[in-house]
């Protein structure tokens, strides 16, 4: 009888390099949620999730470098290394690095546009330009990211002078969840904004990971 060895078992038995087929996930901590979420529902076992702090969205100008230094650290242990950062401000930086490092990286100018979708994003693009955009991560740590860092905690007649040029606070959810809900009203209302709902899902992060998953 022939024996049949999976890739665990061959791998075990030292006939496979032990990053075969496994798959690293380097991520801006802001999809932690969404992204493990995802890898639960699909039972993708075989790929792991690096996450770099969120707060680098502060600081647009060290995301490239702090990508770099992770898959640098990472790859030798991963046969595939994806990027789970949009250009997030970066001006076509990070895409270049990724570039010179091999790796992809997911479409998309920022991640308000792929949990919308890029197409469905791009097409109301020029008629929301005043809008303002929340996911559920955003709308969880609002004060941390938002409130605080614009001083509007301490300065609340700044409020005007950023958001003065808003029409709308746009809450793209990605779950269903009635506690966001109120809380994303809540953060529309303390903006003085009017406020839409729009349930994206997980938009082209799922179809992207979709394909990383199947290599």
């Amino acid at each position: 009888m022939a024996l049949t060895l999976d890739d665990d078992a061959l791998t075990t038995a030292g006939l496979l390099p032990a990053h075969q087929g496994r798959i690293l996930l380097i991520a801006c901590g802001a999809l932690a949620h969404e992204v493990l979420a995802l890898k639960r529902i699909n039972g993708w076992a075989h790929m792991d999730l690096q996450c770099l702090p969120a707060n680098l969205h502060l600081y647009p100008e060290k995301i490239t470098s702090a990508v770099a230094k992770a898959v640098h650290e990472h790859e030798a242990s991963y046969e595939t290394i994806f990027i789970l950062y949009a250009d997030c401000g970066t001006g076509g930086l990070l895409q270049e690095k990724c570039k010179q490092l091999g790796v992809e990286m997911i479409a998309g100018p920022h991640c308000y546009s792929f949990f919308e979708g890029n197409d469905t994003f791009a097409e109301h693009a020029e008629t929301e330009f005043t809008a303002f955009y929340l996911t559920d991560f955003l709308v969880r740590q609002f004060d941390a990211f938002v409130w605080r860092p614009m001083g509007l905690d301490r300065h609340p007649e700044l409020r005007d002078m950023y958001f003065g040029n808003y029409t709308k606070l746009v809450y793209q959810a990605q779950t269903n969840d009635t506690v966001l809900d109120a809380k994303a009203e809540d953060c529309a209302r303390r903006l003085g904004l009017a406020y839409e709902r729009r349930f994206t899902g997980y938009g082209d992060l799922a179809s992207t990971l979709t394909h990383v998953a199947k290599g």
